[in-house]
């Protein structure tokens, strides 16, 4: 199932922000892009080594006036004990971003992400414009991490093409040609 093109399922939930627990909702982020990634487990092998991937990046991603948020089957507890376990010993302490809280699975299965046998999230990641549309998705089996730089990529094409109406071609990188979404920009591309 695809929500590319399509609105972002609505949902109300928990989240933890650091040391806090708040109501969360998508719609808060209305005016800004979203990061919205699924994890499977806290406290587990890749999931912390994304989180702090995404963290490390975070920067980036305000900069481009994007809002990063986690969000896992965990309750609200395991979120905030796993913020305060050191990253050291295979925690997420540090991690500044919200995590949502998915306990009824309720979200995973609205994004298409829940693997049912497991009740457990997939990888998921999904790119939401300003306006709270579905722009891209990707879908990784639980093994699979994910490329954070190649987060950035996308959200960097999507901010070129709203900004100048052109499309980016194939391992397109911010400050790269792109073109003409025309049969003669392409032939203007590869000229």
């Amino acid at each position: 199932m695809s929500l590319v093109g399509k609105k972002v399922p609505v949902f109300n939930a928990k989240a933890v922000v650091k040391d806090k627990t708040l109501d969360f909702n998508l719609a808060s982020y209305t005016g800004k892009y979203v990061i919205f990634f699924f994890y499977p487990l806290d406290f587990t092998f890749v999931c912390p080594t994304e989180l702090h991937a995404f963290q490390e990046k975070l920067k980036e991603f305000e900069k481009r006036n994007a809002q990063v948020v986690g969000c896992s089957i965990d309750s609200c507890y395991s979120h905030a004990a796993w913020l305060n376990t050191p990253k050291s010993k295979g925690g997420i302490e540090g991690v500044t971003y919200p995590i949502v809280s998915d306990i009824h699975k309720s979200i995973a299965k609205a994004f298409g992400v829940l693997k049912e046998e497991d009740g457990i999230a997939y990888r998921g990641l999904f790119l939401i414009d300003k306006s709270g549309t579905v722009r891209h998705q990707l879908i990784n089996d639980l093994p699979l991490g994910r490329s954070v730089d190649e987060v950035l990529r996308t959200l960097d094409a999507l901010i070129f093409h709203e900004q100048h109406g052109e499309v980016c071609p194939a391992n397109w990188k911010s400050g790269a040609k792109a073109m003409k979404p025309t049969g003669e920009g392409l032939t203007e591309y590869f000229g």
